[in-house]
């Protein structure tokens, strides 16, 4: 059995293009690919980030004062905004002013922190997995959505083929039947009927004309590709004659883009599991200093020049181990830990119903291939039958034996086998792609088209 060729669709001069040249075409394309990009990029920074937060604090400071030295003894607590003066405790104020000068460096490095930034490295590793999946999900949902739409296009293409011989068969009928009337064999109102016949087919060959371009559009916006280039291969072989046989897809769970971004998000909690754990535990600080100081205000309570104080008259230096921790660190850390546990039960909640779903669609796909199998060991005899009672219709009509209304029936008849398979023919195809979508073998799929 021989169908037909999409009529009207590919010029020999012009590019076809393959499916899979369509979903390359579509990588380096659409904003929203390009915007997950640039999150991985942000997440790859983060981890430079981490790793550079590790360095010690290194901090150096020189400050120029000029004011009064008016002390009392006793001590307060280092909050607020109160500065502080160091001497000057004498019976009187004195508001002459005197220069001061203290330069300082200081460092400080969390010499112990029980595994705390291993723990943040890995959590921002984690988080980068997680945007590269995003990413790779992203890039798979549109890469199925370009093969759907593909075979959409291939679809509507061979629609029109049959919806333009369907117009040539009613415009065939309406030049025999108007040949016939004007011989006086047929009445005048078989022509009319005809004419009206004719009519309808060609308003759904337009129909027809009008869903490429909205479909071709849709591509286009897709692949970039300009619509008016969009000549996709007609897939002549494996379409209308020898398809190709039912493909075997197993089930890749580990490789699989639509589930890999829900584990991967599932390690970014688990990751962060660890972090808060460590944040609350003791810190071991190791502090160092070194600092000079000058004044204008001598040992001996006696004002120099201003000039004096702007020179450096002391050096001083400094080191220590420190350990830190809050007492409330415990109450802390079980609230942090509450808060990521219940993330990371509704991040698993979220993996289950992926899996559930990518299995329905599993099964759904099964069952349709299987309907399809069936329909399509009937369709070739039902569009052989179709076209050689058409033909015997036409013969008979012309000897007038039927009448217009059997003619037209075997015609429409004809018609719908062919979209009939057509369509038959696109929902096996469609079912192909969904069992490779859901199983995670989409682009070995899209290998197979050619």
């Amino acid at each position: 059995m021989v169908l037909f060729m999409p009529a009207g669709i590919i010029i020999a001069q012009q590019k076809t293009y393959q499916l899979n040249e369509l979903v390359s075409a579509a990588k380096n394309n659409l904003p929203i690919l390009r915007e997950k990009q640039a999150l991985v990029n942000g997440a790859k920074s983060i981890v430079t980030d981490t790793r550079h937060s590790f360095l010690p604090q290194l901090k150096l400071s020189d400050q120029i004062n000029i004011g009064t030295d008016n002390s009392l003894a006793g001590s307060y607590l280092p909050i607020g905004i109160t500065p502080s003066s160091s001497a000057g405790v004498r019976a009187d104020n004195i508001y002459q002013p005197a220069t001061g000068n203290i330069g300082a460096l200081y460092g400080e490095y969390e010499l112990v922190n029980f595994g705390l930034n291993s723990a943040r490295l890995k959590n921002a590793e984690a988080y980068t997995n997680l945007q590269q999946a995003d990413l790779d999900r992203q890039l798979y949902v549109i890469q199925s959505q370009i093969a759907r739409t593909y075979f959409i296009l291939l679809k509507a293409q061979y629609k029109l083929s049959a919806d333009i011989q369907n117009v040539n068969r009613y415009d065939s009928i309406f030049k025999v039947i108007r040949a016939l009337a004007s011989s006086g064999i047929k009445a005048g109102s078989d022509s009319s009927l005809s004419k009206a016949e004719l009519s309808k087919a060609r308003i759904i060959r337009n129909q027809s004309l009008g869903d490429i371009t909205q479909i071709k559009d849709q591509l286009s916006y897709l692949t970039a590709i300009p619509t008016t280039q969009l000549n996709i291969d007609s897939l002549t072989e494996s379409f209308t004659g020898n398809r190709l046989p039912l493909l075997y897809f197993p089930p890749d769970s580990i490789n699989n883009p639509l589930i890999d971004y829900y584990v991967k998000q599932t390690s970014v909690y688990q990751s962060n599991q660890a972090v808060i754990s460590k944040s609350y535990l003791p810190k071991v600080i190791l502090a160092a200093s070194t600092w000079v100081r000058g004044s204008g205000i001598q040992y001996n309570d006696d004002y120099k020049s201003l000039s004096t104080g702007l020179g450096y008259q002391r050096f001083n230096y400094m080191a220590g181990l420190a350990v830190t921790y809050n007492l409330f660190n415990g109450l802390y850390k079980k609230d942090k830990l509450a808060i990521n546990r219940f993330q990371l039960q509704a991040s698993d909640f979220e993996l289950q119903q992926q899996k559930l779903q990518l299995d329905l669609a599993l099964k759904q796909a099964g069952n349709a291939l299987r309907t399809n199998e069936e329909n399509l060991a009937e369709l070739p005899l039902q569009l052989q039958s179709a076209t050689d009672t058409y033909r015997q219709k036409l013969a008979q009509y012309k000897a007038g034996i039927v009448s217009l209304i059997d003619l037209t029936n075997a015609s429409f008849v004809l018609y719908r086998s062919q979209t009939d398979y057509i369509e038959t023919m696109s929902d096996w195809w469609l079912a192909q792609l969904d069992k490779a979508t859901s199983t995670g073998n989409l682009l070995q799929f899209i290998q197979t088209i050619k």
